[in-house]
């Protein structure tokens, strides 16, 4: 079992920046893909990013390459996203999730996900 708690969110400025944390608990979680998918009012959740265990194999969706980061401290049991160049576009709730096994880009491959923090950016 994997708890998340996502931190971080907040009101943001066009061209500014944020830094998402996602707290896990469980002993377990070096073991696990971790990844973050957001969703906007009226609209499907998607995909932001995804990283292995090990933090060596990473995917982010095309609309988020090269402004965000997603990185892992396994000693802390946290993953982050790191956003820059945030535009009026990114506002949504962003989550994070985990599954047992190998990176994925689709939301019902993982089996734990957070409650969520808002990220809202000002034109």
């Amino acid at each position: 079992q994997v708890q998340l708690v996502e931190s971080g969110g907040g009101l943001v400025q066009a061209g500014g920046s944020l830094r998402l944390s996602c707290a896990a608990s469980g002993r377990t979680f070096s073991r696990y893909a971790m990844g973050w998918f957001r969703q906007a009012p009226g609209k499907e959740r998607e995909f932001v990013a995804t990283l292995s265990w090990s933090g060596g194999i990473v995917y982010y969706a095309d609309s988020v390459k090269g402004r965000f980061t997603i990185a892992r401290d396994n000693a802390k049991n946290t993953v982050y996203l790191q956003m820059n160049s945030l535009k009026p576009e990114d506002t949504a709730v962003y989550s994070c999730a985990a599954r047992p096994t190998t990176p994925s880009t689709y939301s019902l491959d993982y089996d734990y996900w957070g409650q969520g923090t808002q990220v809202t950016v000002s034109p």
